[in-house]
């Protein structure tokens, strides 16, 4: 079985209203539509967004800011410590005229569509927990009202590991993703104001709350940021880490699009303010796959890489979603049906070895594959030797794997604005209980560095084998094939995540 692709691959449960109808359809009881937004038609916008990379230092060369003007090219803004540059142009030749200029490494548009992008606006109906739901969750001494829903924090020993210890109040972690809503109940005891900010223009906003998420946008980010740290206080849900910080670095544009500038500038955030683990539930559209052999695809891997590196270098970890295809990612190749998914995507052939999900692939990334109630890959994530580093619950359909009572869903509970909660899944949801064992695992090692922290997060995943056959909707086919052995596989990498061994190791 192959699962249909998502433009918004990192869920596919439609609370976020992040998943085209099709990527639901695989998942039986899951319900979405997808509408079209029709562009401006008074628009008039015909500039692209471009990164132009140069030698990284104090700033870009009198020479290069010279050749970036003589393009047609306005500097937005410059992130000296890694030398990339955005830049603005209404010139289709831009990139092509600047990567003769000297001193410019490579150069390349973010997007296909103008700005402001016409795009596919993701439409879908939230799984919303109804008060009746809500009053119906068998609440245990100790425990928040909704944790028995929570089979996903078992699942990772996370329920032990907080009566050892919920973490330090001096970790954050940054979701780098559609917005965070801090006045959530769960999420405001734990918020961190400071490490927040919208980037969704490729530069940093400060102003107040702009790391919110409007009211048309996605929920899937205050989602992902109560896996991690809802605050065990009596109230709703609990995080895997309920005694860490969580920021919110806003990368997406209402159209829930997540440009390379944007994702430059969220890692560079994060680097200079003291986050200690980033949590990275998307692709950088408008590429699946960026292949180093197109010379803009080219400069979006590097654009991103150098500031994931830069991160990493200031002390965090990066953990990634793998995607939601049941894409075998080690592979010779894969169709990419999807691409560029801001204009007329077309089917195209790709090596996954020579092109890269940004920032899944990318070297030093924690990749983070999905398992359902049962502890088996999710129907939908992708997989693959060597590539996926670890497992952790993304959930999966009830029909697949049912969990014990008394969960009712085969999906993660997570917070949504407004101060509610609902249910998702998707290799989104999985990411966040992998960024919220690295937090633990920094709460106990306060001093170790982020290459410390992976591999006492690998060294204490619980080693989970293949699944042969995998045959997840019991059709008596094989829906997808895990290489390697019980230590490190396709499936689970590492193994499954253990918050347990985090806080006691």
């Amino acid at each position: 079985m192959t699962a249909p692709h998502s433009r918004r691959r990192r869920a596919v449960a439609i609370p976020a209203g992040m998943a085209l109808a099709t990527a639901l359809a695989f998942l039986p009881n899951i319900q979405a539509s997808a509408a079209e937004a029709a562009p401006d038609a008074g628009a008039e916008a015909t500039s692209l967004s471009y990164v132009v990379n140069v030698q990284p230092g104090h700033g870009p060369s009198a020479q290069v800011k010279r050749a970036i003007a003589k393009a047609g090219g306005t500097i937005v803004t410059s992130y000296d410590r890694i030398g990339v540059i955005v830049v603005h142009s209404a010139d289709p030749d831009f990139a092509r005229t600047v990567r003769k200029a000297h001193g410019v490494q490579s150069a390349g548009a973010t997007r296909t569509a103008p700005l402001p992008s016409a795009s596919t606006t993701d439409v879908g109906t939230p799984k919303v927990l109804t008060a009746q739901e809500g009053a119906a969750a068998q609440a245990v001494q100790g425990q928040d009202p909704l944790e028995s829903l929570q089979w996903d924090l078992p699942a990772i020993k996370a329920d032990k590991a907080h009566e050892k210890s919920l973490g330090s109040s001096r970790v954050t972690v940054a979701v780098i993703d559609t917005g965070v809503d801090d006045t959530h109940p769960d999420i405001a005891p734990n918020f961190d104001r400071q490490a927040s900010v919208n980037c969704v223009a490729g530069k940093p906003d400060t102003a107040d709350g702009a790391w919110r998420p409007g009211a048309a946008e996605s929920p899937h980010g205050t989602h992902v940021a109560g896996e991690i740290a809802a605050a065990k206080n009596g109230v709703g849900m609990t995080g895997v880490a309920p005694g860490v910080k969580v920021a919110g670095i806003k990368v997406s544009n209402p159209d829930g699009f997540f440009y390379t500038e944007a994702v430059v500038c969220g890692f560079m955030w994060a680097a200079e303010h003291g986050v200690d683990v980033t949590n990275n539930s998307y692709y950088t559209d408008p590429w699946y796959f960026n292949c180093k052999n197109d010379p803009d695809q080219k400069a979006l891997v590097e654009a991103v890489s150098r500031a994931s590196r830069y991160a990493e270098k200031k002390g965090a970890v990066n953990v990634a979603a793998a995607g939601n295809e049941n894409y075998d990612l080690a592979s010779d190749e894969i169709l990419d049906p999807s691409s560029p998914n801001d204009t007329t995507p077309g089917d195209r052939v790709v090596d996954p070895s020579k092109c890269y999900d940004i920032p899944t692939q990318l070297p030093g990334v924690v990749t983070v594959a999905a398992t359902g109630a049962k502890g088996l890959k999710s129907s939908f994530s992708n997989h693959g030797l060597g590539v996926i580093d670890i497992a952790a619950p993304g959930g999966d359909s009830t029909a697949y794997q049912t969990p014990a009572p008394p969960a009712t869903s085969g999906l993660i509970l997570g917070t949504l604005p407004g101060g509610k909660w609902g249910y998702m899944a998707g290799t989104s949801m999985a990411s966040p209980h992998v960024a919220g064992v690295a937090a633990l695992i920094k709460s106990t090692h306060p001093h170790a560095t982020p290459a410390r922290v992976k591999a006492l997060l690998y060294a204490q995943a619980d080693a989970t084998a293949c699944t042969k056959p995998y045959d997840i909707d019991g059709d008596g086919k094989v829906d997808a094939v895990c290489e390697g052995s019980k230590n490190r596989n396709g499936f689970y990498g590492w193994g499954m995540a253990d918050a347990l061994d985090a806080v006691t190791r």
